[in-house]
């Protein structure tokens, strides 16, 4: 009698593996070593409109109500505190700029707002400017990258975006614009340094912003020969002026004006 075959047993499938359960408690230490972070950028911010933009630790560390020690746990050095600095108020300035210019639909006048407020910025609070912009050399010199560069990019790029809109409106080759935009940041950020770091002479004051303003982006706009006389109050200083003979077409300058 020939036995029944006997069927082998299925394999027993493999166990999937195990999902990782997150540790609630390490969640939530980051998410308040992520707001400890914030809080002392906001006194470090503090601090330097208080005392300067040469502000030190120690004077950082009392204006946020804590040690040095405590300061350096969250920061490895005063250079990663310049860092996260820096990169607050470069998204500040990044998120003014962007709402000034959606304001306006005529490329000309965006370019005005976006210039208005950023001397408006710098002259708010300048020594907040001065700690970022001058220790952006010397934390350069020593790390791989500008710490300024993400600011720089990101409005050159809004600039790039605007000058081939009207290029092209003009039937013109649109590919200049990327280095033409990083000139005119450098343009607008090298007048804003000398604007704020010419000492005012006593009995005087300084060029108000909305008077530079308008200086630069005529400037920027129509390019030096094409530079109009821009009325200035009688107590500011003289703005730009070309000779006669340099005057714009009038005609030409009202087209690029109206172009959307």
């Amino acid at each position: 009698m020939t036995p029944a075959a006997t069927t082998p047993a299925p394999a027993s499938a493999a166990p999937a593996p195990a999902t990782p359960v997150q540790d609630g408690r390490s969640t939530r230490w980051e998410a308040h070593r992520r707001a400890r972070r914030e809080e002392l950028v906001q006194a470090a911010l503090r601090a330097i409109t208080q005392h300067g933009p040469g502000v030190g630790v120690d004077e950082i560390a009392a204006a946020a109500g804590t040690s040095k020690t405590a300061l350096y746990r969250h920061f490895a050095d005063k250079e990663q505190l310049y860092l996260a600095v820096a990169d607050r108020v470069s998204r500040r300035i990044l998120r003014d700029l962007a709402a000034a210019a959606a304001q306006h639909e005529r490329p000309r006048a965006a370019l005005g707002a976006v210039i208005a407020t950023y001397l408006r910025l710098v002259e708010h609070d300048p020594d907040v400017y001065w700690f970022v912009t001058r220790g952006a050399g010397s934390v350069a010199a020593t790390s791989a990258a500008d710490p300024l560069a993400g600011l720089t990019q990101a409005v050159s790029a809004e600039f790039a975006r605007a000058i081939a809109r009207q290029l092209r409106a003009a039937g013109l080759e649109a590919g200049t614009a990327e280095p033409w935009a990083h000139g005119l940041v450098g343009m607008v950020r090298a007048a804003a340094d000398h604007w704020m770091g010419t000492p005012v002479p006593e009995g005087g004051r300084r060029t108000p912003a909305a008077v530079l303003a308008e200086q630069l982006t005529a400037l920027a706009w129509g390019g030096l020969s094409r530079a109009p006389v821009v009325t200035a109050p009688p107590s500011a200083t003289p703005p730009l002026t070309t000779p006669p003979t340099d005057r714009p077409d009038r005609a030409a300058q009202h087209h690029l004006e109206e172009t959307p």
